[in-house]
């Protein structure tokens, strides 16, 4: 009996210095984390500014249904989802496969090449693809020698054309990222399976449909979560590349929530509870790629 109580007071007090230590960073998270989020909750229900704020109620939720910006923001941010995502993820997953092959030679480098674009400034980048696409550009230059236009065309200055910009700019950089996730997936994966069902007369394309994507799956569904949450909180591109321009036609709802902040007469109201959008969004829809991915 003795020997159990000491036994317990022993992880008791194990217990107890380990919330010691872990206290300061509790701490910190309450503080920095969700004593903010909860202030922005409060903040999102007033209108007003300063000391002229009042409690409002669910007015700032009603009005985003009735803001064509928000909706434009909303559209364009969905936009981006279903197309870049699916292309990116799937291209990401077909060079992973390729470079993981033992036979490639330079994989290193073209390892490297692919993921160089995610380790580059976004300024940088947004400045490289503004300068690409500008009427003068190296794209309308390019086309133009080769006969396909006999005009340049203005990328940014058109709502379609500038909303694919964004979406090339997005698969060029974020492409890579994806594949480095890919490939540690690839390598925990026997290569006596892809010997075993070549043997079995299995083509490239049955082996990458039946064996890598199936093994990869836990893999893909993370991707795809993180994929989802960055495109709908997308800001770096609408605001380096396009300005949200031409008339908003591929401003986000993060480059609109900042302008609302900061740019237009400030409403720190209006814009929390678009933020408070955002974030139901994401979860939303990482709940619902959870449910539908992962059967366990």
């Amino acid at each position: 009996m003795k020997s159990k109580k000491k036994s317990m007071g022993l992880s008791k007090r194990r217990n107890l210095i380990g919330w010691i230590f872990l206290l300061p960073a509790v701490l910190l998270i309450c503080g920095m984390s969700f004593y903010p989020m909860i202030r922005a909750l409060v903040l999102s229900f007033r209108t007003g500014v300063g000391a002229n704020m009042k409690f409002t109620g669910f007015y700032n939720y009603i009005r985003m249904l009735q803001d064509k910006v928000f909706i434009q923001a909303l559209f364009n941010n969905f936009f981006y989802l279903i197309i870049q995502v699916p292309i990116m993820l799937l291209l990401a997953l077909v060079l992973a496969s390729m470079l993981n092959d033992k036979d490639v030679k330079f994989k290193g480098l073209f390892r490297t090449a692919i993921f160089l674009p995610c380790a580059t400034s976004l300024v940088s980048y947004a400045i490289i693809f503004r300068a690409l696409f500008a009427l003068d550009g190296f794209i309308n230059t390019m086309l133009i020698k080769i006969g396909i236009l006999d005009v340049p065309i203005n990328w940014l200055g058109n709502a379609q054309t500038a909303k694919t910009v964004i979406i090339l700019a997005l698969i060029w950089r974020w492409t890579g990222y994806n594949m480095v996730f890919y490939l540690a997936g690839l390598q925990n994966i026997e290569y006596s399976i892809y010997e075993a069902a070549e043997i079995d007369g299995a083509s490239p394309f049955h082996q990458f449909g039946r064996i890598t994507i199936p093994l990869l799956k836990p893999m893909i569904l993370l991707t795809a979560i993180m994929s989802t949450n960055g495109t709908l909180q997308l800001f770096d591109e609408s605001v380096n590349l396009t300005n949200g321009g031409p008339a908003n036609a591929t401003i986000t709802m993060s480059h609109y929530i900042y302008k609302m902040s900061f740019e237009y007469s400030p409403n720190f109201g209006y814009s929390t509870a678009m933020s408070f959008v955002v974030l139901i969004l994401v979860a939303v829809l990482a709940f619902i790629q959870m449910k539908t991915g992962d059967k366990r």
